[in-house]
């Protein structure tokens, strides 16, 4: 089984990422939240392995346009992923799963095995 690597096509990160990975010749399939949003399903897999906190892309303009109220609804698990789902920007990129079911969050080179 091959990575699994979420995130967003334009996104300098994920072009990094992708560059990568294809320097190291790794196999990925790239799962493009545009195209097939994130569900409430893989949301709560990522965060069985992570904290909301690290997911919650913080340093982006969706998030930093955001009034403290909604600010806050990201710091709750039951009121964060709706959140996600429809500003899927929002999310960490990328998150990368590995065939053993671990993942990483963000471009980070020495991390991604």
């Amino acid at each position: 089984m091959a990575l699994k690597v979420y995130g967003i096509k334009n996104c300098d990160t994920m072009k990094k990422t992708f560059d990568f990975l294809s320097e190291k010749g790794v196999a990925y399939e790239f799962i493009d939240y545009k195209k097939q949003k994130p569900t409430v399903e893989l949301l709560t897999s990522f965060l069985e392995k992570t904290l909301l906190a690290s997911l919650v892309n913080k340093q982006g303009t969706t998030y930093k346009k955001m009034e403290e109220a909604q600010k806050s609804d990201l710091e709750k698990e039951e009121t964060a992923l709706p959140i996600l789902i429809e500003n899927s920007s929002m999310i960490k990129r990328p998150v990368i799963v590995y065939p053993d079911g671990s993942l990483t969050l963000g471009f980070v080179p020495d991390q991604i095995s």
